[in-house]
């Protein structure tokens, strides 16, 4: 379906994700629907489904953490040369025999240099590969839902959780999740090569070692929670920014300016006291792991310092340590708490990317779905015999919570090519017809037939791919008059646009704005002619021939109704048009009225 409300694919002007919702595009609040029959998922299949970005993050990280894990190993061999080295000189041999081994221990740190460089560019691109793929399925997902599920999250929320809050993804995979795998391997292999030596020292480590992680774990279910906390506050100011930002005419209409001026520095007060709550976490867990890791340390320091000195007489295998052995024991004592270290130093990116995680499985999660939105529309050109028939047989529908149905048993036909009204009362469900007929959600009973064919999951899709939807307020996005039109849409000649421009009587509008860009909302434009551009959009595509309109004409003077009520009757020649409307005037242009409220058709003359 042509979307003449919102930008194509699904994709709002903010740039979240978005299907065409009824609030924005009809200008009125939509009630919202329970789940169809066809259309709610099992339990299991929810879980799969909400359990699956999690997948492959620990395989996408582990090839580098193995590889930071292998450099940080080469640290034994090269402090086993400066230990040799010494110990060496210190029984007398020459410098010219530390020649060798100095040049050894120069080659090991050039490779571990090379293997930490690779190791950081191979985490990096595998974390944005990653977050892509994440991005795009939440995208995805969002696009799949009805614009009628009353589930789905404002575009601000979303906006911030796709662009902002997914960023903390980055570091979480390329740097956390490594330096995790490194942490679980490297302490354990260099507590190895201290327990060959000494027993005491090895002891020493292995007390203050796993107190960190202890902390650490404790220190980090309380750093998760006020990440989400913080998440969730930047998601709500986000959302409520640029929702006031959308009403900024009617606040200051209403006077509301300081209210929501006193309003938007609650937020940001609350969002800093977050943000402190973060950061006096992070600065706690850095302190817990520095004490022990320096205790540790020290006390390993402690016992090598007096066993040299013939001080402590226990603890070494081979009664007493040499120069060479108390040396290589003291340079790899930090190597066994620098891993733990590292992981300290990123275990705020762990909460921070987690809570990013869970804000993109909310976007995911399951909801009232778009009916075809996993299948792809054929875009063929129309069969041109005057737009197609539209079959409704018997169709119930009910909003979620409403205790009752909207519509009930509507029956009607409407015949290719023909020009029809919607007409009732607000809130007897004009308008929810016609995202019936638009595959926005699955009807509770009966079904909707288009052209002989039965709107389903299966057909949705190459439906909606003949239709156009024209909105009370149609988006305008910052960019020229032409790019506004055509929306990106390949295949469109210079001659198709001028045809549109000339069905929507734009040529006057075009000539004057020329390349110059638009506002984003139609700065520059009059309602009228924002109203006229989405008629253009839907005369420049050729595959169109199911026209469905929602009020097209409310809240417009006299003589601009009339103008869009010429333009539209005009891209109505030989396609079918549908209108919900209360404007008397467009009425009797059509060729009939449908009552919907009483389901009884009446002819205008």
């Amino acid at each position: 379906m042509t979307d003449l409300t919102y930008p194509p694919s699904g994709v709002d002007g903010a740039g979240t994700p978005q299907a065409l919702h009824p609030a924005d595009a009809g200008g009125k609040q939509h009630e919202f629907p329970k789940f169809s029959k066809l259309e709610k998922p099992s339990d299991l299949e929810k879980s799969q489904e909400l359990s699956r970005p999690r997948a492959g993050i620990h395989a996408s990280a582990r090839a580098t953490g193995y590889v930071q894990t292998l450099s940080s190993l080469l640290w034994l061999p090269q402090a086993g040369l400066i230990a040799w080295s010494v110990g060496g000189i210190a029984d007398g041999a020459g410098l010219l025999d530390a020649l060798v081994p100095a040049a050894l221990v120069l080659g090991i740190g050039v490779l571990r240099a090379a293997l930490d460089g690779w190791a950081g560019r191979l985490a990096f691109r595998g974390a944005r590969a990653k977050l892509s793929l994440l991005r795009r399925d939440a995208a995805a997902a969002l696009a799949g839902r009805s614009p009628l599920d009353r589930g789905r999250p404002a575009s601000g929320l979303a906006a911030s959780a796709l662009a902002e809050q997914a960023e903390a993804i980055v570091p979480f995979l390329a740097r956390f999740q490594p330096a995790r795998l490194k942490a679980t391997i490297v302490p354990l292999v260099i507590l190895l090569a201290v327990l060959v030596f000494s027993w005491v020292a090895a002891l020493t480590l292995l007390i203050a070692g796993p107190i960190i992680p202890v902390f650490m774990a404790l220190i980090g279910w309380r750093a998760k929670a006020a990440s989400e906390a913080q998440m969730v506050e930047i998601g709500g100011m986000n959302a409520f920014l640029l929702d006031r930002l959308r009403g900024l005419t009617t606040i200051r209409a209403l006077g509301a300016v300081d209210l929501t001026a006193a309003r938007l520095r609650a937020h940001a007060e609350d969002l800093r006291k977050r943000t402190m709550a973060v950061l006096r976490v992070a600065f706690l867990s850095s302190a817990v792991l520095e004490l022990f890791a320096a205790l540790g340390v020290a006390m390993v320091a402690v016992y090598v310092g007096f066993h040299l000195l013939g001080q402590l007489n226990f603890g070494a295998w081979s009664g007493r340590l040499t120069l060479a052995e108390g040396l290589f024991v003291l340079l790899i004592a930090p190597a066994f708490f620098e891993p733990l270290r590292d992981l300290s130093a990123v275990w705020h990116d762990r909460a921070s990317g987690e809570a990013a995680l869970a804000a993109l499985e909310s976007l995911r999660a399951t909801g009232v779905g778009l009916p075809g939105a996993d299948a792809s529309a054929a875009r063929a050109a129309r069969a041109g015999h005057g737009g197609p028939s539209v079959v409704i047989e018997k169709v119930a529908f009910g909003h979620a919570g409403s205790g009752r149905q909207v519509i009930a048993d509507a029956a009607f036909a409407i015949a290719p090519g023909e020009r029809v009204a919607l007409t009732g009362r607000s809130g007897t469900g004009k308008s929810t017809l016609l995202a019936l007929m638009a595959g926005l959600v699955a009807p509770d009973e009966g079904q909707v037939v288009i052209d002989g064919r039965a709107l389903t999951a299966d057909s949705a899709a190459d439906l909606r791919a003949r239709m156009a939807w024209i909105g009370q307020r149609p988006h305008i996005f910052a960019g020229s008059l032409a790019a506004n039109i055509t929306l990106g849409r390949v295949g469109l000649t210079e001659a198709r646009l001028n045809e549109a421009l000339a069905v929507a009587a734009l040529r006057d509008v075009a000539a004057a704005h020329g390349r110059l860009p638009l506002g984003e909302g139609g700065t520059g434009l009059s309602g009228g002619e924002v109203l006229r551009l989405a008629l253009a959009r839907a005369a420049v595509d050729p595959t169109i021939d199911l026209i469905l309109a929602d009020e097209p004409t409310a809240h417009l003077d006299g003589e601009t109704a009339a103008m869009v009520t010429e333009g539209l009757l005009a891209l109505a020649q030989g396609r079918t048009l549908i209108v919900a409307t209360h404007d008397p005037r467009l009425m009797a242009r059509m060729d009939r009225c449908i009552d919907v409220e009483a389901q009884v058709l009446g002819v205008l003359a």
